[in-house]
């Protein structure tokens, strides 16, 4: 009953921040672009969120399985057409850089919850930042990717 729970509370809270009132707050706080016909959400989640499941949960084995440390981060991104539709075919790299700092870039890996696809992976936040997001998207037969980059800052 307890996995069931977190979950659906896991499940609620991306979906919720990157779909549901993200519109509203994606506009507010710079968590969605509009690059051509796709739009761009993204979320950041505390590590520990995932690390709460069971241990046979597949969030606990994604990327790798969830890494230690309180500065580790998912990194999720949704990709929607114009029309509403899911894109769940892209190919999507993130490199999160803290400003003057090296950058880490890493591929995302698509993951499926409740139905819908989002892409992820871990990252380190160590500090407050401010941190650039830049994220190249490439989709089945276009000529070029689509880029898109958003600054963060841990409240």
């Amino acid at each position: 009953m307890l996995k069931h729970f977190l979950q659906r509370i896991f499940a609620i809270a991306v979906v919720v921040g990157l779909l549901g009132s993200g519109v509203t707050i994606a506009a507010e706080t710079g968590r969605h672009q509009r690059v051509g016909e796709v739009d761009i959400y993204y979320g950041i989640l505390p590590a520990q969120v995932a690390g709460k499941h069971e241990p046979t949960h597949e969030e606990r084995t994604m990327h790798g399985g969830v890494p230690g440390g309180r500065d580790k981060h998912h990194l999720i991104v949704a990709l929607i057409n114009k029309d509403g539709s899911r894109i769940v075919d892209a190919q999507v790299t993130a490199t999160v850089t803290e400003l003057g700092m090296a950058g880490t870039s890493k591929p995302l890996e698509p993951m499926r919850i409740d139905d819908t696809t989002s892409f992820g992976n871990y990252f380190a936040f160590p500090g407050a930042g401010p941190y650039r997001i830049t994220l190249e998207i490439r989709m089945p037969g276009a000529r070029q990717p689509v880029e898109a980059v958003f600054e963060y800052r841990a409240h």
